[in-house]
């Protein structure tokens, strides 16, 4: 073929590009046969289907034969198959296919391991056996570093290097683990393309640069006969530019730039060219490469002709470009700027409106609003275009509000979708052990079913919680489950006096037992296949158990978890993964499985094969390429976003790439920048960001600040791009905001019958009765307990229990003289006491070595003190009627000494914080001197009625020190007195039917910060009004 001179021509922005397109090709091929015989290459598959819709807007509808639309960044062999001669035929035959992208990974994560350990043990040898830090990594942290060289690899790829070339790069130059990665680097120039070879198959972006070679090779050697253009695209690919350079050179081509500048002056132009960040680089590249200066490059057509309110004026795209000029370029910005008349360029600038909310929420709820809005013009399109995609998932579920449903065009990660999550869950009830959270997460999922009825299965679970999973957790496996089980029952059963309860709870035990083991049955190859190690064996057992879990009462687990768009893609994925790890080459720790898998899933994503609404999207920048709708919003403009952080990876630093051979990182910020100023040419363009992300302040867009910059010299306020007529932020703060305040109910105050109120009282339960009358109403008239939280940390209470059983049955043992032995003897019975929690062995764990400590200094104390006892009474149970309303009080002293003078100490245990002096005084504390009023009255049998010397509280710790005493001996009788005529003014108080069981009443710094019935109170709703004193 020949070569002309390349025709080039330039679609300006602010014109909606594929409408212009298709309005130009209807013009210059009016003949149906002519149009169908075009061929035309545009950059993605949505600017394709975009195509298609603007042929229907602008030829109002009729019956067209379409030109044969490919995708230039998306081609397949037999897309590029144009001419249909056999020899093209055969050599897109030979060429071999993509290797799978798992099989990729996985070979480059067996390069990295098997260097990895090669380098470390040569580490060791040069270094007489010690290490420098260099370490193996584990195989799914090589996953993750293959993602990352898979991508250089395409990078290196597409930029047609090679890897001798890598000699380039001096070592010495650079630090020592950048040698190491070029001596590694360098192994995988040598080893790869002959693992390649053996498999078959290539990389993605050479077998891309082998097909438009091949492609290429046809078009030089005999031009198609219909004409084909390629429309859209900046060439920023070496291989796309050749095909470019060709298409503009063949006697029926031509290339259409978008948004060519073609106002800037040559030594701004220079600079642009330089400048691998400015949005004009990669087409001021190009037409370097096709040989053609600016000022060649012709209009596609009239940009006047099919004016539509998508369009924006001239003047917009050239204050755009301004300014983004190059810096270096700053004097020439300068006067341009003085030439520009204000008013013009204020409307010029009146469709683009800037939003700066507080937060991702409001930006969300703003960007839907404007979303919605748009819907109320008929036939109106609008769009969201961001790379941020939390930001899109908001978008989409604000607009569900108004039962608007819309799909994330960049699609949703699949490791994010319902069958992926339920893998990833059941992988890690596996590999953690049965742990509460994991297994809870895993049972509790909307597949799990377990062979039942799905609510029957989750009554099941939710009943396996309350018994075995609250608090502590159980020891690890289901043999541990069992256990806890177990210990449930036995300390049930003690509690009931019934037959019947007692026959009941059996029951139960005998269900949550059986359905653990059904359980432990569907998990046990799994189980096997983790410790065996072998991946795909590992991944056939995961998947035989997640089927088994998912099944219902029908047996219908694999139909429900491989169904629907993201059953089915997951199903794609496993199928690709299996093949890839056919070999049984790779291996996995067992604990290591689920970072294993979520290692894979990291990447894939799950795209809508459809949008499921006809005038509204939510595009990623390359998605909404070329595409102009009437709305459009460009959301996330914060710097690490809108622009990405432009990180030259793990493989090559900055300097090495350079020497390598490789593009400058700001090229990608370059071609960010040419969406930006594309989509700027809206009609109406809205520019949000958030000045919060997860209460950490952003920092606005470079772009945005360019935009500052350039308000600020042409003299306009800094609100010239705010929206006057709406109030759009003040709006989406009002949708989550009643038109009326609230006033809040006040605080509960129940009345409960007198035949309802208790009439018996432990001394441990007076100072809740004081301080929170509400929290005794829920707990003693509604029956109400609290739930231990999951995978507790050791609790006080039951530490506490266990600790006073054990010397209680010490004391009792021997209550005069110790044993020769009383350590061993204390040691001993503490085992019993802790007996227990085996079934918890981290309580057990954490709380033993206290003990031990605890039971030394007991020891000792008792060795101190006992020569000066009488008598020593350990656990001893009082009670008491307490004026006319019939109301007992009950209590059970820790410890009473009798001294040989006849004298009484009323101790108390205490594993927590020890009551005050001051504490006691005021009544806040009240368990102590309600004991020794009980003890002054002779409500405690075997003992006198005696008011005692002295209260000590006996704070056993465990820590340093193990114990200490706390003792009081001043004050008794006032501390006695005081609460026990407290008591008695309460109990009247109570007596009456009208007195209410308040929330919180007296409020203040001495009530605890958070009551376990705060929540049934409300008490954060009315105390934030006012109600509760602070």
């Amino acid at each position: 073929m020949t070569e002309g001179a390349p025709r080039v021509s330039t679609i300006p922005t602010g014109v909606p590009f594929v409408d212009a397109l298709a309005r130009g090709l209807l013009d210059r091929f009016p003949d149906p046969e002519a149009l169908a015989d075009v061929t035309l290459l545009l950059p993605t598959r949505r600017a394709c289907r975009a195509l298609q819709e603007a042929f229907l807007r602008e030829s109002a509808g009729r019956a067209l034969l379409l030109p044969s639309l490919l995708p230039l960044g998306d081609l397949d062999a037999e897309e590029l198959l144009l001419s249909g001669d056999e020899r093209l035929a055969e050599g897109f035959e030979a060429l071999p296919p993509v290797m799978p992208p798992l099989t990729r990974q996985l070979l480059l994560t067996r390069l990295i391991l098997r260097w990895a350990e090669l380098e470390v043990a040569q580490d060791r040898q040069g270094g007489g056996g010690r290490s420098s830090g260099f370490e193996v990594p584990s195989f799914d942290q090589a996953l993750r570093l293959a993602q990352g060289l898979a991508e250089f690899l395409d990078e290196v790829e597409t930029e047609g290097l090679r890897f001798e070339d890598l000699s380039k790069v001096v070592p010495e130059a650079h630090a020592e683990h950048w040698q190491h990665t070029l001596r590694f680097l360098a192994i995988v120039g040598e080893a790869l393309p002959a693992l390649q070879q053996e498999l078959g198959s290539v990389g993605p972006a050479e077998r891309r640069r082998r097909l438009h070679e091949l492609q290429l090779e046809r078009w030089r050697g005999e031009a198609p006969a219909g004409a084909v253009i390629a429309a859209g695209s900046t060439g920023s690919i070496p291989s796309t530019a050749a095909l470019l350079d060709c298409i503009a050179r063949l006697p029926g081509g031509e290339v259409v730039l978008p948004g060519l500048d073609r106002s800037a002056e040559p030594e701004v132009w220079e600079r642009v060219r330089e400048d691998p960040g400015h949005p004009q680089h990669n087409l001021a590249r190009l037409l370097e490469r096709l040989g053609i200066e600016r000022e060649a490059v012709t209009d596609w057509c009239d940009p006047e002709s099919g004016a539509s309110p998508s369009h924006s004026p001239p003047l917009r795209a050239e204050l755009v470009e301004l300014a983004l000029i190059p810096a270096e370029a700053a004097e020439r910005w300068r006067e341009r700027i003085v030439a520009i008349d204000r008013e013009r360029a204020r409307e010029a600038l009146a469709g683009v409106v800037r939003l700066d909310l507080p937060d991702a929420g409001a930006e969300a709820s703003a960007v839907a609003l404007i979303l919605r809005e748009a819907l109320e013009t008929p036939g109106r399109r609008a769009a969201l275009v961001t790379p941020d995609r939390a930001l899109a998932r908001r978008v989409a579920a604000a607009l569900g509000r108004w039962g608007i449903e819309i799909d994330d065009s960049a699609g949703r990660p699949l490791a994010a979708t319902p069958p992926a999550q339920f893998l990833r869950l059941t992988a890690a009830l596996a590999a953690e052990g049965c742990a509460p959270l994991g297994l809870l997460a895993a049972l509790k999922h909307p597949l799990a079913a377990g062979g039942q009825d799905p609510a029957a299965f989750r009554r099941l679970v939710r009943d396996l919680e309350r018994t075995a999973l609250r608090g502590p957790r159980p020891a690890p496996g289901f043999d541990g489950l069992r256990a806890a089980l177990d210990g449930w029952r036995d300390g049930e059963v003690a509690r009931r006096e019934r037959e019947a309860a007692r026959r009941a709870l059996a029951g139960r035990h005998r269900r949550l037992s059986a359905f653990v083991s059904d359980l432990e049955r569907m998990a046990a190859p799994f189980l096997a296949a983790l410790d065996d190690g072998e991946a795909a064996g590992q991944l056939d057992a995961h998947l035989g158990f997640a089927e088994r879990l998912a099944a219902d009462a029908d047996g219908r687990g694999a139909d429900r978890l491989w169904a629907g768009e993201a059953g089915e893609a997951l199903a794609g994925f496993v199928a690709e993964l299996r093949e890839a790890l056919a070999d049984g080459a790779a291996r996995v720790e067992p604990g290591r499985y689920p970072a294993f898998l979520e290692a894979l899933l990291a990447g894939r994503v799950v795209r809508p094969r459809w949008n499921r609404h006809p005038r509204l999207a939510i595009l990623g920048p390359l998605e909404a390429r070329l595409l102009q709708p009437d709305v459009l919003v460009l959301g996330g403009l914060i710097e690490g976003s809108w622009p990405a952080e432009s990180e030259p990876g793990p493989w090559l630093s900055r300097p090495m790439r350079r020497e390598f051979g490789l593009p400058p990182l700001e090229r990608r910020v370059g071609l960010a920048a040419h969406d930006l100023v594309q989509a700027l040419g809206a009609g109406r363009v809205y520019l949000t960001r958030a000045e919060r992300v997860e209460g950490t302040p952003t920092v606005a867009s470079r772009w945005l600040l360019r935009l500052d910059a350039l308000l600020e010299a042409l003299g306009l306020p800094p609100d010239s791009l705010a929206d006057p007529e709406n109030d759009w932020a003040g709006w989406a703060e009002a949708l989550d905001h009643p038109q009326r305040a609230a006033r809040p109910l006040p605080p509960p105050a129940p009345t409960p019958p007198l035949e309802a109120r208790p009439t018996r009282l432990s001394v441990t339960r007076i100072e809740t009765w004081m301080r929170d009358p509400y929290a005794l109403y829920a707990d003693r008239i509604l029956g109400l307990r609290p739930l231990e939280a999951i995978d507790a940390d050791p609790g006080a209470a039951d530490r506490g229990t266990m600790i006073h059983d054990a010397l209680e049955a010490f004391i009792r043992a021997w209550p005069e003289r110790l044993p020769d032995d009383a350590l061993e003897q204390l040691l001993a019975i503490g085992e019993a006491a802790f007996a227990p929690l085996r079934a918890r062995p981290a309580v057990r764990a954490f709380w033993w070595p206290r003990f031990e400590r605890i039971a030394r200094w007991i020891v000792e104390t008792e060795q101190a003190r006992r020569p000066a006892l009488a008598a020593l009474f350990a656990e001893v149970k009082g009670e008491l009627a307490i004026g006319a309303e019939g109301f007992r009080l009950t209590a059970r002293a820790d410890r009473i000494e009798r001294r040989r003078d006849g004298g009484l100490v009323l101790i108390d245990y205490k594993t927590g914080q020890a009551p005050t002096a001051r504490q006691m005084e005021s009544g806040l504390k009240p368990q102590l001197p309600l004991e020794a009023a009980l003890l002054a009255r002779g409500a405690f049998p075997d003992l006198p009625a005696a008011l005692p010397v002295e209260l000590a509280v006996w704070r056993l710790g465990g820590g340093d020190p193990a114990g200490e005493i706390k003792a009081h001996s001043g004050k008794v009788d006032l501390y006695a007195e005081r609460a026990w005529s407290g008591l008695e003014e309460l109990v009247r108080a109570f007596a009456d039917p009208g007195t209410p069981y308040h929330a919180r009443p007296r409020g203040g710094s001495w009530l605890p910060q958070y009551g376990d019935y705060d929540h049934l109170a409300r008490v954060k709703e009315w105390s934030s009004a006012g109600g509760e004193a602070e």
